[in-house]
């Protein structure tokens, strides 16, 4: 019969052993109480709640606009290349630029559909003109009645008869070998993108609750953590500091 203690030593594991990020910690623990008190009709011990993994604070990773550009250049495939673009130009998650189908492209008005996006909203993403652009050149490329990037298949000929878009881990892929081929040391995922996009908008003079709407967060505090890595929130506070601490 599985005791406390055996739950302790499991969370101690992916905590130490796995170093698995908290996220994941703590659906591992919720999984095992719900499982606990639902199948096994047992009273969850307290003194299971203090196994949780600490919070955490941590910047996330931003990316210039002339990185992001290296980056993007260094992609050889067009379908690559223009989905990356894709989520960086609209601030998007990669879920939900890997969905995208050719209905969601308003090209009247310039806007994105972003359908079913976290927490299952939809929302409405400006959409720049060079990647409208750069989105018809690749459409070309298959003619899907669909998807705007369709999984090409073991055979590479496969895009415009696709059931399904393109698979999550070869973009991810592309993106760390294009990071890699960039020479750019900093430790960048497909993520990174949708956090330079917001951090670019902001030193540009975005306000932050047109960021907010774009992104699709809920609350404007979510949002509000760009203002902490801007170089333009940093400029007069650097100049400042080096006045002050240029006699030493």
């Amino acid at each position: 019969m599985l005791c406390p203690e055996q739950i302790r030593q499991y969370c101690i594991h992916l905590k130490t052993v796995k170093k698995v990020a908290r996220q994941t910690s703590t659906q591992a623990i919720c999984a095992i109480k719900v499982f606990w008190e639902k199948t096994l009709k047992r009273e969850w011990p307290q003194e299971l709640e203090l196994v949780r993994a600490n919070p955490q604070f941590k910047l996330p990773v931003i990316l210039s606009a002339g990185e992001v550009r290296k980056i993007l250049s260094t992609v050889p495939a067009l379908d690559h290349r223009v989905c990356l673009t894709l989520i960086y130009s609209c601030g998007l998650r990669l879920g939900e630029g890997l969905r995208l189908s050719v209905p969601d492209i308003d090209s009247g008005r310039m806007l994105l559909h972003i359908r079913a996006g976290k927490g299952n909203c939809d929302r409405y993403v400006p959409l720049p003109e060079r990647t409208l652009q750069r989105l018809r050149e690749q459409w070309i490329t298959h003619k899907h009645p669909a998807l705007l990037f369709p999984a090409k298949g073991h055979s590479g000929q496969g895009a415009p008869t696709a059931t399904e878009p393109m698979c999550r881990t070869t973009l991810q892929r592309a993106f760390r070998l294009a990071l890699k081929k960039s020479g750019i040391k900093k430790a960048a995922h497909i993520h990174s993108l949708r956090h330079s996009y917001a951090t670019h908008l902001m030193e540009r003079g975005e306000n932050l609750r047109q960021i907010q709407v774009n992104l699709g967060h809920k609350s404007p505090a979510v949002t509000a953590l760009y203002a902490h890595l801007t170089s333009l929130c940093k400029t007069q506070h650097q100049k400042l500091l080096d006045g002050f601490m240029n006699d030493l």
